[in-house]
């Protein structure tokens, strides 16, 4: 948990984890923010953990969930700060990670052409929401090189990810992996697009998969409150959902929200560090986190851990005896998280809508809108911070104010949007805004493919169904595999006559030139081209960094430069070793086999995309001997694609799909990955596993009568009188 007392329950298995959490201080930050939120969010916000202690309280040890019997851990109580954590947790796993900062500081080295083209931001496949791309901007900006990062930043570098290793290490064995945390979609079209003549609203967040399910469906009806859709275990009120009013749907824009600034320390005095003013006392907070000794006992050891916090924030990394503190809007107990939730369930109109959203600080969110009346908006909704210089892009000097936050950008001047003449709004995590937008917001965006091909089916269709909106959702074409298809079966063609080809090349070539660029489980083409784009993009990288920086280089819309560089084929960026980029390519399509090779065996009848990559969801404790089968969903093929080839269907990262039709909430449709229960011997364990895998989410009643009507089973909670 983000409080930093996994190690208490699962040993030395969740210490780094802990450490990291620790480190943050996110514990007593949420403790500050309960502390200032508002009376009545405190008042929600303790009526939902009496709700939760009052089920604790009512079990015996032998009739809690297995999870706890197995650990021989009874839960502590829970705590209106617990809620907060929650948020913390999505925040963390939706942040862009800090140490894409040191990354780029070490890029800085390249001659600004090269860098700037690993660091590409525009796409001629964006999909803007909001303004244009008159004016020109140059890419990812360097600030000044700071003398420590000049003199270090690839051996800084390695180390931070050796660090990451280690965390990625200790998350897979507890089950809470966060690959593939950089892909949601959703988009909503006006009435003059559907058969209805009303707004309909898409929704597909794509986060963790993982056992049991992230999200928890619930319809909430009390006095002055009707809404439905999903929560979170441990957040009060529905996040993504409807109410009788409006519809809302979220995607991560993923702003530049933190900085990573170099602290100068007193040799003399360790806890002295230097400020513009002179030195200053730096904060020391004592941490002692207790490790359980084994499964078979409860006694625990202590671990302690001393966290020194400068003005900017704590220190969270250590490098040749410089240290590296970190300013993140999640540190931030000022900005309140959880205040915003309750308006939002209650909003009736745009107007509500916004009131609501300029309480929400964290993390920023595209946030999609539909209404009853007919409609749409959208809203970019968070706190991003206004730098006095510079763009955080690498780290800054913490001696100076060069890097000091002078505010956030205004709430009204966040990007929004409301009833579009085109009747359409698409967001995947894509860069919203253009080059004419006054405001940083980060350089960071994904690759546009998923929203371009979004945008293209719902402007290309006439009047629009929530069947088609369903056909989308399961769209699995990717515009990158299929680019890269082309650019092989043209290679072919090239290479025809040529010395060094071979049998199995000209197979790959014909099974590639009659391709549908779908990522279907069963398709053989689907898994050459995304694996001869593996080695495509490796190879690039790999000549143009070198293979130590390489292994380290990490940028979300590098597909871009992927692109530009198969197509237009510039003699710049062709590894020394090729004479052409057809050779190239050949090269490529000999990795490819022996990658697949690796992973399926000999046996090419079974080389299928379904087979090389399957859908898991990890549980924390599946993997332990004996007790772990009855956690274990085992692994099985899907349709869809994330990472470097993704299609609209990603896959495996779906935690949900919703589908909000505002002629008739009624005919709304919403579903979660597994089921609504987080026990094994439940019927409900993975009873919407079946409608996940085929892309067709239930219809989700909300008037009392449907509501009646489709009910099986009615679970009264009752306190004691």
């Amino acid at each position: 948990t983000a409080r930093s007392e996994l190690s208490e329950v699962f040993g030395s298995l969740a210490l780094e984890q802990d450490k990291i959490h620790r480190t943050y201080g996110f514990a007593q930050i949420a403790d500050a923010e309960v502390a200032a939120t508002p009376a009545g969010e405190r008042t929600l916000l303790e009526a939902y953990a009496s709700g939760v202690n009052a089920f604790i309280d009512s079990r015996a040890a032998g009739s809690l969930p297995p999870e706890f019997q197995i650990l021989q851990y009874r839960p502590r109580h829970w705590t209106p700060a617990d809620s907060v954590l929650v948020i913390k947790l999505f925040f963390e796993v939706l942040t862009d990670p800090w140490q894409t900062d040191i990354m780029r500081a070490a890029l800085n080295a390249l001659p600004p052409a090269k860098r700037d083209a690993l660091l590409v931001e525009t796409s001629p496949l964006d999909v803007l929401v909001v303004g244009t791309d008159r004016a020109k901007k140059n890419s990812a900006t360097p600030q000044p090189r700071h003398a420590a990062i000049a003199a270090n930043s690839t051996e800084v570098l390695q180390t931070f990810s050796e660090m990451n290793e280690v965390r990625a290490q200790a998350l897979e064995r507890l089950g809470l992996n966060d690959l593939d945390r950089l892909a949601s979609n959703n988009w909503v079209i006006s009435g003059k697009r559907t058969i209805t003549g009303k707004p309909l609203l898409a929704n597909d967040p794509h986060l963790p998969s993982s056992a049991p399910s992230i999200w928890y469906m619930m319809h909430l009806s009390a006095p002055g409150l009707r809404v439905a859709g999903v929560t979170a275990a441990g957040l009060p009120g529905i996040v993504i959902g409807h109410n009788a009013s409006i519809a809302w749907g979220y995607t991560n824009v993923g702003p530049d929200v933190a900085d990573i600034y170099i602290e100068k320390f007193d040799k003399e005095n360790p806890r002295r560090y230097m400020t513009p003013a002179g030195w200053r006392e730096a904060v020391v907070r004592h941490e002692e986190i207790k490790v359980r000794k084994s499964f078979t006992s409860v006694e625990t050891d202590v671990v302690p851990l001393d966290v020194t916090v400068t003005r900017h924030g704590p220190i969270v990394f250590e490098k040749n005896a410089v240290r590296y503190a970190l300013r993140w809007t999640a540190l931030d107990p000022k900005l309140q998280n959880m205040s915003g939730v309750s308006a939002l369930n209650r909003a009736r109109n745009w107007k509500e809508f916004r009131e609501a959203l300029s309480r929400y600080s964290a993390p920023m969110q595209n946030i999609v809108y539909a209404d009853v009346d007919g409609h749409i908006g959208y809203y970019a909704a968070g706190r991003v911070p206004i730098r006095r210089s510079g763009d955080g892009s690498t780290p800054y000097d913490g001696a100076t104010d060069a890097g000091e936050w002078t505010g956030y950008i205004p709430f009204a001047e966040l990007p929004h949007l409301f009833d579009p003449p085109s009747g359409i709004i698409v967001t995947a995590n894509q860069r919203i805004v253009g080059n004419d937008y006054p405001f940083f917001l980060t350089h960071h965006w994904a690759a546009p493919y998923r929203a371009r091909r979004i945008y293209e089916l719902l402007k290309d269709k006439g009047k629009l169904t929530a069947t088609d909106f369903r056909a989308i959702q399961g769209d699995t074409y990717s515009i990158a595999a299929a680019l890269t298809a082309r650019e092989v079966v043209k290679a072919g063609r090239e290479l025809t006559t040529t010395t060094g080809t071979d049998e199995k090349w000209r197979e790959t070539v014909k099974l590639l030139e009659g391709w549908n660029g779908r990522m279907d489980a069963d398709s053989r083409a689907a898994l050459f081209a995304s694996q001869i784009r593996s080695a495509f993009r490796r190879r690039i990288i790999n000549a143009a960094l070198g293979a130590e920086l390489a292994k380290d280089y990490s940028w979300a819309n590098s597909d871009t430069l992927i692109d530009r560089v198969l197509t237009e084929r510039p003699r710049g960026w062709l590894p020394k070793e090729f004479k052409d980029y057809a050779e190239l390519l050949l090269a490529c399509e000999r990795d490819a086999r022996e990658a697949i090779s690796k992973r399926l065996g000999a046996d090419e009848s079974q080389w299928k995309w379904g087979r090389f990559t399957q859908v898991n969801f990890p549980h924390p404790l599946a993997r332990a001997p004996l007790i772990g089968l009855q956690f274990t969903i085992p692994p099985f093929p899907q349709n869809g694609a994330g990472g470097n080839n993704p299609a609209v269907n990603v896959g495996r990262s779906v935690s949900m799909r919703l589908i909000a039709d505002t002629s008739d909430w009624d005919k709304t449709q919403q579903g979660i990955a597994l089921g609504e229960s987080g026990d094994p011997s439940s019927p409900h364990w993975q009873d919407q596993l079946a409608d996940w895998r085929a892309v067709t989410p239930r219809t989700f009643p909300f008037s009392a009568a449907a509501v009646a009507n489709a009910t099986k089973e009615t679970l009264v909670l009752a306190p004691p009188q």
